[in-house]
C-alpha cells in the first residue's frame, strides 16, 4: 500500500462495481480526496489482486447473487480477492451484494431469496453495543436516535444467514439479523449507504413487489438522517484507509 502523508500522494481505492445501476452514487463525492480507481466487473474489467488495489477496497451491490458464477463469471475472483484483502490488512468495505460476497468468501453462509422477503425502501438499522467506537461504523452508530437506529436505504432479496467464523457482528434490522459486520480488515453493510433517492426509486421500479412511491416517499420524510448517516461512512471508512496506509498493521484473523 502507498504511504500518504500531509501533502503527499492521495490514498488509492478501487471500486468494484458489478452492475451498472449500482454505482458509487452519493459516495463519490463523500470520500473526498482520494484516487478512485473503478473498476466496471460487468463490462469486463479485471478484478484485481489485493496487492493491485492500492490503500482501500469497496466492493459494490449487484443484481446477481453471490453465488451466480454462471452470469457474472468475475465472482471466483471477486470472493478471492475480498478473502485476501481481509486478511492482509486492507481496508474493505463490502456493500449489499459485496457484503454478501465477502461473507461467503470467509466461510459464510448467504441464503437466496431469503424466506422473511426482499427488504426494500427505508429500513431502521439497529447498532449492536460492538459498534461503539468502531472505526468504519462507529461515526454512524453515534448518529443513532435513542434506540440506537438509524435509517439507511435497503433493496435486497438474499441474505447473509451464517457469519464466518471470527467475525464481529455490528448491526440488525427487524427484518434481518446481519445488517452490519466486521472480519479483519473488512467490513460488510447489507444497506445501502450511498444511494440517493433517485437511485432507490430506480432499484424499486425493476421489482413488481415494491412500490416505489412509497420508498421515495419514506426516503424524502427521512432524507437528512439518511444522507447523514451515509456521508459518516463514507468519511469514517476514508480516515481509516488514511490511518492504515500512514500506520500499516498486518491483520490476519
Amino acid at each position: 500500500m502507498t504511504s500518504p502523508q500531509h501533502g503527499g500522494p492521495r490514498p488509492v481505492v478501487t471500486v468494484i462495481q458489478s452492475s451498472p445501476d449500482v454505482p458509487l452514487d452519493r459516495f463519490e463525492p463523500a470520500l473526498g480526496d482520494v484516487e478512485l480507481r473503478i473498476v466496471a466487473a460487468f463490462a469486463g474489467g479485471s478484478v484485481p489482486t489485493a496487492d493491485e488495489v492500492g490503500d482501500g477496497l469497496i466492493v459494490l451491490g449487484g443484481q446477481m447473487s453471490a453465488y451466480d458464477d454462471a452470469t457474472a463469471g468475475w465472482l471466483p475472483e471477486l470472493r478471492a480477492l475480498l478473502a485476501e484483502a481481509s486478511t492482509r490488512g486492507v481496508p474493505t468495505l463490502g456493500i449489499c451484494l459485496g457484503a454478501q460476497l465477502l461473507a461467503v468468501a470467509r466461510g459464510g453462509r448467504v441464503q437466496v431469496a431469503a424466506p422473511p422477503g426482499r427488504e426494500a425502501g427505508i429500513v431502521d438499522v439497529h447498532w449492536r453495543p460492538e459498534a461503539a467506537g468502531d472505526p468504519v461504523v462507529g461515526g454512524v452508530a453515534a448518529l443513532a436516535d435513542a434506540r440506537s437506529d438509524t435509517p439507511l436505504p435497503s433493496m435486497h432479496a438474499d441474505a447473509v444467514v451464517d457469519l464466518p467464523r471470527g467475525a464481529v457482528w455490528l448491526a440488525s434490522s427487524p427484518m434481518y439479523p446481519y445488517q452490519a459486520f466486521r472480519i479483519g480488515s473488512a467490513w460488510g453493510v447489507q444497506f445501502h449507504p450511498e444511494a440517493g433517492a433517485d437511485t432507490l426509486g430506480h432499484w424499486a421500479d425493476g421489482h413488481d413487489d415494491v412500490d416505489t412511491g412509497a420508498v421515495r416517499a419514506a426516503y424524502d420524510a427521512r432524507g437528512a438522517g439518511i444522507a447523514a448517516a451515509g456521508r459518516a461512512l463514507a468519511e469514517s471508512f476514508v480516515a481509516h484507509v488514511r490511518a492504515t496506509a500512514e500506520t500499516p498493521e498486518a491483520v490476519t484473523v
